[in-house]
Order: C-alpha cells, then sequence, then structure tokens
C-alpha cells in the first residue's frame, strides 16, 4: 500500500500535478511534416522505451499496466534508479496474429491477448545504461524513427473515443493519398500527456497510426 502511494506521489508530481494541463516533463521528439489543423504527419526520432503487456479491458488495463511501468521508473529496478516521468503514455490493441513491434512515449494498445502500454525513456538514457527491472513484466526496447500520422484532440481518452478519433484519422490520412498505414500498425495508438485529474478541455490526447509514403511510379 505505502509502494503503491509512493509511485501515485512520484507519477503526480512529475506530471506536473496540473489541473489545466501545464506540463514540465521531457516529450517526445518530432518534425512536423504536414500539418491540416488538428490532423499532423510527424517524423519521430529513435527513442528508448519501457513497455508492459497487460490482459483486460481498456480502463482497468491502463491502471495496472501504469502501476508496473511508475514500479519500476521509481525505483523496481536493480540499481534502484528513479527516472523522469515523460510524455505521453501509450496504448495500443494488438491482433493475436500481429508480432509485438513497440514504439513510445507513454502508450497503450489493445491486442486480444492483451494491451501493451509504453513510457519514453528519458533521451539521455541509450538503451544499455537503463538498470535492469526487478519487474520480468517491463521490458526495456529501442524503437527506430518512424514516421506517425496523429491527430490532436481534448476531453475523454476513452476507448470510445479513440476509436471515434481513429477513424477519422484513418479518413485523413486516405484522403491526403500519398501516406499510407503501415500494413503491420492498422490498429491506432492512443497517446494522453496528462493526469486523469487533468479538465477535459485542457487534455492532450491523441489517436496515432504508424505510416510511409507512397511511392509514385
Amino acid at each position: 500500500m505505502k509502494s503503491m502511494m509512493a509511485i501515485i506521489l512520484f507519477s503526480s508530481l512529475q506530471l506536473g500535478c496540473s489541473m489545466f494541463g501545464s506540463r514540465s516533463e521531457e516529450t517526445a521528439r518530432y518534425e512536423v511534416l504536414e500539418a491540416d489543423g488538428s490532423f499532423e504527419i510527424r517524423q519521430y526520432s529513435s527513442t528508448v522505451i519501457a513497455r508492459t503487456e497487460v490482459v483486460g479491458t481498456y480502463k482497468s488495463s491502463q491502471s495496472e499496466a501504469f502501476k508496473i511501468l511508475a514500479g519500476y521508473i521509481f525505483g523496481g529496478n536493480q540499481t534502484k534508479t528513479k527516472i523522469a516521468m515523460t510524455a505521453p503514455v501509450e496504448q495500443t490493441q494488438k491482433p493475436s496474429s500481429v508480432k509485438i513491434a513497440m514504439t513510445a512515449p507513454v502508450t497503450q494498445t489493445k491486442y486480444d491477448s492483451g494491451w501493451i502500454m509504453t513510457f519514453m525513456m528519458p533521451s539521455k538514457f541509450k538503451l544499455e545504461d537503463l538498470p535492469i527491472p526487478n519487474d520480468s513484466r517491463v521490458q526495456l526496447e529501442q524503437v527506430p524513427e518512424k514516421t506517425v500520422a496523429a491527430l490532436r484532440f481534448s476531453g475523454s481518452r476513452s476507448e470510445k473515443a479513440n476509436v471515434k478519433k481513429a477513424e477519422e484519422l484513418k479518413s485523413w490520412i486516405q484522403t491526403r493519398g500519398h501516406f499510407e498505414i503501415l500494413p503491420t500498425a492498422n490498429l491506432a495508438k492512443s497517446a494522453g500527456y496528462d493526469p486523469p485529474w487533468t479538465l477535459p478541455p485542457f487534455r492532450r490526447n491523441e489517436v496515432m497510426f504508424d505510416v510511409r509514403k507512397i511511392e509514385v511510379k
């Protein structure tokens, strides 16, 4: 119980404790290649992430996966190193027929076998510099640079809202005509930049697809 309270306090401090979306933590680095209102095509730099997989509903897995990853960065590792929180947190769904291949910030992805959540590690760390997790459910990976289509929105980051926004983003990508969703990334990642007590109008939420430029023949 004490450790859980410590994790909650730590994540509160690291996420800025803001009700109005003010952030002080490091965020994922990217270059905007194209912008159309709340839609963007971005080029992300290579990052190192910590990820975990949890079986359960979207909502229950968020809590469990966050607790596992927060435990790691709060000192649940072989050197008891405390690692700063970053943003966003990502969550994604993965069909059972697709192999796991991860990306970063804090993200969560749904799979038939569970949900994947990722925390981006601070840029000062290389993969080999990170302490080994005490919890075997935490895995560390280097994610190569990638091109991403993203749609930013405020309000709820519920599963229903994510699905709706993902369909809007998919339609936008198809309308643009010169990018396509990677065959291995046809399920959207959802990303949240703010703690749950941030007022809905001030939240930064996103849905994202990994994409590639269509070769003109």
